[in-house]
């Protein structure tokens, strides 16, 4: 009869992560189903299920933990990307079709929500600079292996990815009233026919 291997137990560390994880995905879930006026920092604690003391450990403040949320789901979309991508380049429409994939959905949504909410609230805006900074960044990187060496070589390719990544922003924002599933498609073309055709 074979031993019974007794279960490795969880460093210190690794039950922070844990926890850390858990208050970030019950704020995304917050966020999508409740908004930003409803996201509480009593709703995420309960939804995590951890103390109000393990909260404040990991995040100082609701604006703390909200930037960290964001920023959170923004990694996963771009990792998303990246697998997808495997560094090498993809046909226009393909990546076009990557892009839109990642940046919308209602956790994109709940990102923007939160963007709104910056302009009116001087803590929030402070702690998501930094990490959009950082996401910007990333997005740039990722937007230069979809279509090449050839497009990032351009000297204007910062306002081609800006101009891309704004697209995107105001085609998740408006969906949410527009009944058209294909005007976006329509929007994705026609940047494509005007930006693309003359960066390559």
């Amino acid at each position: 009869m074979s031993p019974v291997t007794p279960p490795t137990r969880r460093t210190q560390r690794q039950r922070r992560e844990e926890t850390r994880q858990r208050l970030l995905d019950a704020t995304i879930d917050c966020l999508v189903e409740h908004g930003f006026a409803g996201t509480t920092t009593q709703r995420v604690q309960e939804r995590a299920g951890v103390s109000r003391g393990a909260l404040l450990h990991h995040f100082a403040s609701k604006a703390d933990l909200l930037a960290a949320a964001t920023h959170h789901v923004a990694e996963l979309r771009l990792a998303h990307i990246r697998a997808e991508t495997d560094g090498g380049a993809l046909h226009p429409e393909h990546g076009l079709a990557l892009l839109r994939t990642a940046m919308s959905g209602p956790h994109f949504l709940a990102g923007l929500e939160l963007w709104l909410a910056a302009r009116t609230d001087a803590g929030l805006k402070a702690a998501l600079l930094p990490a959009e900074r950082e996401v910007g960044a990333a997005q740039r990187a990722v937007i230069s292996d979809i279509f090449g060496p050839k497009v990032a070589a351009r000297d204007d390719f910062a306002m081609l990815c800006e101009s891309l990544l704004v697209l995107h922003r105001g085609l998740a924002l408006t969906s949410v009233l527009r009944e058209d599933p294909a005007f976006g498609d329509q929007m994705l073309r026609l940047w494509a026919e005007r930006f693309l055709t003359r960066f390559t």
